[in-house]
C-alpha cells in the first residue's frame, strides 16, 4: 500500500472514529422531542422479489435513492454515476453513454463488442436487460436503485454470477401529485425531468414521467480548425405506466411503456495523452482540444413494454407474471486512432505524437429484440415457512454491422464491412425456501436450472486491409447448469443481525467474431462462481447509526476473459482455469446530531487470475509490459504470462462519503450536501504495463440550496469540483490513446413537488 493511500485510509478511519464518538455523545444528549425526529428510517428492498427490511436480507446490499440519487446524477450524468459511489462497484464505457460495463467485487467484462455478455445483470422493473446497449437506459423517476453483490443465481438466474443492479420505477398511486426538476450549467448543460401521477378513476391510475438531457459540444478539433465539435449529447426518455385494478380483490395489471432517443458524440479517444513509462493523463492532454481526421457520432433509439400481472390465488399463494419486450437500434462511428494522418505520410503529416496508421471505425446494432416471460408463485401463510417457485423464458435476436473508413481519402469513404447475428434462447426453472427455525434463526436456500443456446453467424464483405471476403462462419454453443444458494440469518440482538451465505452463480458461454479485423471466430465455455460471505447488519444508538459490514471470498471456474484491442483491434474469447477474489465491504449511515446526515462506504477487493500458465498478447501501442515475456523455440515473443494479474478495471480500494447539513429557516431550510468518491489504482487490460492504468483519485460534488415547506427547492451545484483529470480507460491498438472522466461543471437547479 502506498504512503499516500495509507494516509488516506488512516484519515478515513480517524474520521469514522470521530463520527462515532460524536454520535455516542449526541445520542445520550437527545431530548425526547428530538428523539422522535432524529432517527434513520427503515429501508425496504425487494432483493429477494418480496418486500423486506434491508437488515433482514442475507445479501450484501447497497441502496441509492432520494436526495443521494438526485445529486449523483446531476449535470446530465448517465448511469455510470454509480461508479465508485457504491462499495465494490465500478462502471465504465469505451462506447459512450449507451454501453455501460459494470463490475462488482472486481468481476466484470471489458469486451466492447455489441453482443458481449456481462457477469453483472441489470434488472429494470423486473426485466433483465441482457445486452449492454439496453443497460444504458436513463435513470429517472425511480423508487430506488438496489445493488446486490455476489452471485444471484437462484432468483435472477443466468448471467448474474457477479451480482445484480436493480432499478425500480415509481409506480402509479392513488393520489394526484408529481414533481419537476430543471437545471442549467456549464457547457450549456440542461437536465430536466419530471413525473405526474393521475388517478383516472377507482380502477385506473396513470403515471407519466420523462427526462431530457443535453450538453453543447465543447471540444475543438484543432486539426481542422473547427470549434466545439465533440462531447455534446442530447437525450430524451419517457415512461407511461397504467395501473389497472378492475376488481374488488387484489388483482393488478401494470403496463409500462418506455423509450429513449439519443444522439451526440461517440466516445472521444485522444491519441498519445499517456506519457511513455507512466500512467494517467500525461503532458499531451488538453480536455478542450483534439486533432481528428475522422468523423465522430452516436445515435440510438430504444423502445420497450413491460406488463406485470399480480393476483393472490389463495390466502397463502400469490402469482406474478412479468412480460418484457425490448428493442433497440444504435450506430456509433469514431476516430479510433485519436489523431490525424499516419507516420508513412512523412513528418508533419500526423499527430499528435506517433500515429502508425489511421483507424476510423463504426459499429451498429441494426436490430435488437429481447423478449422475456417470468411466472412465479410465492407462498406465505404467516408461519415459519415461506417460498417462491417459477419459470423464466428468455429470447434475444441481434444483428450487428462493423464498418471501417478511409480517413485519408476525401469524404472518409467506407472501406470495410462485416456483419454478424446472434440468436439466444434460455429457459430457467427456480425455487427458493426460507424457514424460521427459531424466533432468531432463519435458514434459506434455493436452486435454479438454466438451459442456454446461442446460434452465431458472421461474415466479412469488404476488408479494409484487402484480405477479401470471409464466411459466413457459424457456431452453435449451449450449456445446462444448476446454480444455487444457501444462507442463514441470526438475530444476535434486537438491533444486530448476523448472516452467512454460500452461492453458486453461472454465466452462459459466449462467442465472438469481429471479422472486420480478423478471420476466425472465438468462443468461451460457461463460467461458474462459488462465493462465500458473512456479515453483520446493525442499527445502533437508537436507530441513529446503521452499519452493515461483510467479508467475502469467491472462486471462478473457467473464467471467461476477453482480449480486446491489441495489434489487430479484435476481440478474442478464452477461458482461464480459475479466478479468485476476496475482500470486505462496509456501508454506514449516521445521524450524529440534529440536521446532519452522514453516509460512508468502503470496500477492498483483491482479485487474481489463477492459471498455471496463461498467455495473452501484449499491447499494440508502444507500451512497457511488466509481465514476463513468453517466447517460442526461435526466441520470438509470442505473448506474456498474465497468471497472477488482477482482473481488468478492478481497483482494490473504493470509498465514498456524503454529508448533508441543514439550518432551519422560516418556512423551510437552508442545506448543504457534498459527496466524494475514491477509485483506487486501476489496471485497464489483462496484461500489466507502466502506461495503461490510472492511480487512485478522488472526485467530489457539492450542492447548496434552500428547500421550502411549500414544495420548491432552489440550489446551486457542482460536479467534479476539484477539476480532477483522470483516465477511465484506454485503447490498446495504435498508440497511447485514452479516454477521460467527466469534466468539472457547475449549475443552478429549480425543483418542485406537488
Amino acid at each position: 500500500m502506498s504512503t499516500s493511500l495509507r494516509s488516506r485510509m488512516l484519515c478515513a478511519a480517524f474520521g469514522l472514529g470521530v463520527s462515532i464518538l460524536v454520535l455516542s455523545h449526541s445520542a445520550a444528549a437527545q431530548t425526547p422531542e428530538t428523539d422522535e425526529v432524529n432517527r434513520l428510517g427503515t429501508v425496504t428492498v425487494t432483493a429477494q422479489k418480496v418486500e423486506e427490511n434491508l437488515q433482514d436480507v442475507p445479501i450484501s446490499i447497497t441502496t441509492v435513492s432520494d436526495e443521494k440519487l438526485t445529486n449523483l446524477k446531476a449535470s446530465g450524468a448517465d448511469v455510470r454515476f454509480l461508479s465508485a459511489r457504491v462499495p465494490s462497484v465500478i462502471a465504465e464505457s469505451s462506447f459512450g453513454r449507451t454501453f455501460p460495463r459494470f463490475y462488482i467485487r472486481g468481476f466484470g467484462n471489458t469486451d466492447f463488442d455489441l453482443n458481449a455478455s456481462q457477469p453483472i445483470s441489470l434488472v429494470y422493473d423486473g426485466v433483465p436487460y441482457e445486452n449492454p446497449i439496453l443497460k444504458g437506459y436513463p435513470v429517472f423517476d425511480l423508487e430506488a436503485i438496489e445493488v446486490l453483490r455476489g452471485p444471484q443465481g437462484t432468483l435472477f438466474g443466468r448471467n448474474a454470477p457477479g451480482g445484480v443492479i436493480k432499478f425500480d420505477s415509481v409506480r402509479p398511486g392513488e393520489a394526484f401529485g408529481g414533481y419537476g426538476r430543471a437545471s442549467w450549467g456549464t457547457y450549456n448543460t440542461m437536465d430536466a425531468e419530471g413525473a405526474v401521477n393521475v388517478p383516472v378513476n377507482d380502477m385506473l391510475a396513470m403515471r407519466l414521467s420523462g427526462i431530457y438531457q443535453t450538453r453543447d459540444d465543447y471540444v475543438d478539433n484543432i486539426h481542422t480548425g473547427q470549434s466545439d465539435q465533440y462531447e455534446g449529447f442530447e437525450e430524451f426518455a419517457g415512461r407511461v405506466q397504467l395501473l389497472f385494478t378492475p376488481f374488488d380483490n387484489d388483482f393488478s395489471a401494470l403496463l409500462n411503456i418506455h423509450g429513449r432517443d439519443s444522439e451526440g458524440s461517440a466516445r472521444v479517444f485522444r491519441a498519445n495523452i499517456i506519457d511513455p513509462g507512466s500512467n494517467g493523463v500525461g503532458s499531451n492532454f488538453d480536455r478542450d482540444k483534439v486533432q481528428f481526421d475522422g468523423l465522430n457520432m452516436l445515435e440510438q433509439e430504444a423502445f420497450g413494454t413491460t406488463l406485470t400481472l399480480e393476483k393472490s390465488l389463495t390466502d397463502t399463494i400469490k402469482a406474478t407474471y412479468i412480460f418484457g419486450y425490448e428493442t433497440a437500434e444504435v450506430f456509433s462511428r469514431g476516430d479510433i486512432d485519436g489523431g490525424y494522418g499516419a507516420v508513412f505520410l512523412g513528418e508533419g503529416n500526423y499527430g499528435p505524437g506517433l500515429i502508425p496508421f489511421p483507424s476510423e471505425t463504426g459499429g451498429g446494432v441494426d436490430e435488437l429484440t429481447q423478449t422475456t416471460h417470468e411466472v412465479r408463485l410465492a407462498y406465505d401463510a404467516g408461519g415459519p415457512l415461506r417460498g417462491q417457485a417459477g419459470v423464466f423464458v428468455f429470447d434475444e435476436e441481434i444483428e450487428i454491422s462493423s464498418t471501417s473508413y478511409d480517413s485519408l481519402a476525401e469524404g472518409n469513404p467506407l472501406n470495410g464491412l462485416a456483419s454478424r447475428a446472434q440468436d439466444t434462447s434460455a429457459l430457467g426453472i427456480f425455487a427458493s425456501l426460507s424457514y424460521d427455525v427459531t424466533d432468531r434463526l432463519t435458514l434459506s436456500g434455493g436452486a435454479r436450472f438454466t438451459s442456454d443456446e446461442k446460434d452465431f453467424v458472421a461474415e466479412r464483405t469488404i476488408s479494409s486491409a484487402g484480405a477479401g471476403p470471409v464466411g459466413p462462419l457459424t457456431e452453435t454453443i449451449d450449456s445446462d447448469e444448476v446454480s444455487w444458494d444457501v444462507s442463514a440469518t441470526y438475530e444476535a440482538t434486537e438491533t444486530v443481525n448476523l448472516y452467512g451465505r454460500i452461492a453458486k452463480g453461472y454465466r452462459a458461454p459466449s462467442v465472438q467474431g469481429r471479422l472486420a479485423f480478423g478471420d476466425t471466430l472465438s468462443s468461451a465455455d460457461a463460467e461458474t462462481v462459488l462465493s462465500y460471505e458473512a456479515g453483520v447488519k446493525s442499527e445502533l444508538f437508537d436507530n441513529r447509526l446503521r452499519a452493515n459490514t461483510g467479508v467475502f471470498f469467491y472462486e471462478i471456474s473457467d473464467q471467461q476473459l476477453t482480449i480486446v484491442g491489441g495489434l489487430d483491434n479484435t476481440v478474442a474469447l478464452f477461458n482461464a482455469d480459475t479466478g479468485e477474489g476476496y475482500g470486505f465491504e462496509a456501508d454506514i449511515e449516521a445521524l450524529p446530531m440534529e440536521n446532519l446526515l452522514l453516509t460512508a462506504g468502503l470496500s477492498y477487493n483483491h482479485t487474481e487470475i489463477k492459471d498455471d500458465f496463461l498467455v495473452a498478447p501484449g499491447c499494440g501501442a508502444p507500451c512497457t509490459i511488466l509481465d514476463p515475456a513468453v517466447t517460442d523455440d526461435t526466441g520470438t515473443v509470442i505473448g506474456y504470462n498474465i497468471s497472477g494479474n488482477s482482473f481488468p478495471n478492478a481497483p482494490e480500494w473504493i470509498g465514498n462519503v456524503t454529508a448533508r447539513y441543514s439550518i432551519p429557516a422560516p418556512n423551510g431550510e437552508f442545506y448543504a450536501y457534498t459527496d466524494w468518491a475514491y477509485k483506487g489504482d486501476t489496471n485497464f487490460f489483462l496484461y500489466e504495463s507502466a502506461e495503461f492504468g490510472q492511480d487512485g483519485y478522488w472526485e467530489g460534488g457539492l450542492r447548496i440550496g434552500y428547500a421550502s415547506e411549500m414544495g420548491y427547492d432552489v440550489s446551486v451545484f457542482g460536479r467534479n469540483i476539484t477539476d480532477e483529470e483522470a483516465l477511465t480507460g484506454a485503447i490498446d491498438f495504435n498508440n497511447l490513446t485514452g479516454f477521460v472522466n467527466e469534466p468539472q461543471t457547475f449549475g443552478v437547479e429549480l425543483a418542485l413537488k406537488f
